[in-house]
């Protein structure tokens, strides 16, 4: 699936610009935070409201964890990756160094600007059509093999049942600007390390550490 076809290609270009790249091309005024920012609450919005006519019976705290397993970072970042953003992201030598090009955090945050400027360029019916073609295959996944469910939850169950233990997260990494932070867990069950994951705060950072230890176990 290529990106969004913009009427306005300016648009696409700020979204594709970290402001890294503005600390070196003085020429360039605007960076995609504030399009990120947008971004996000419009995948909030039309992956929220995806949900509520495609669920009809479904409780509301399901309903939750599926918004939030369809919009956590790796899985932006993936969408990122499908899209050959990465190629495409304007980025100072130094964050390109550093391996931006690859980083989840700028892959996600990318990709919300993207949306954003879509939603600006094309408005809500656009970004909607876009955004659900993305990701109903996600969503059947997620259904199909209940991984939406709390992990950790999961985790503490069988943890307790076959090892008389409740698993210990422990945050080992932090890293980024306080807008773009990502948090990298570990989980231990007993003194063995079962799993790690990362996240943009340290409770996603947790879930996917569990999701990981139980895919390991075979019970993801």
């Amino acid at each position: 699936m290529p990106l969004p076809p913009f009427k306005d290609p300016s648009l696409l270009h700020r979204a594709l610009t970290h402001r890294s790249f503005l600390n070196e091309h003085p020429e360039v005024f605007e960076d995609n935070e504030r399009l990120e920012f947008l971004g996000d609450a419009v995948l909030d919005f039309v992956v929220g409201a995806l949900l509520y006519h495609r669920l009809p019976e479904m409780k509301e705290g399901r309903l939750t964890r599926l918004r939030s397993s369809l919009v956590r970072t790796e899985q932006l970042a993936a969408f990122a990756t499908q899209l050959g953003v990465g190629e495409q992201m304007r980025l100072g030598k130094g964050e390109e160094d550093n391996g931006g090009r690859q980083r989840p955090s700028l892959l996600c945050g990318t990709f919300e600007a993207i949306i954003g400027a879509y939603y600006i360029d094309s408005g809500i019916d656009a970004a909607r059509e876009y955004v659900e073609a993305l990701f109903q295959p996600v969503l059947a996944n997620l259904l199909s093999d209940r991984s939406d469910n709390d992990a950790k939850s999961r985790l503490q169950e069988w943890a307790q049942a076959e090892c008389g233990q409740t698993p210990r997260y422990v945050i080992v990494d932090k890293h980024g600007p306080d807008h773009e932070r990502e948090f990298t867990a570990q989980v231990h069950i007993g003194d063995e390390p079962m799993g790690a994951g990362s996240g943009r705060n340290k409770r996603a950072a947790q879930q996917a550490a569990a999701l990981e230890a139980l895919s390991k176990l075979g019970l993801a």
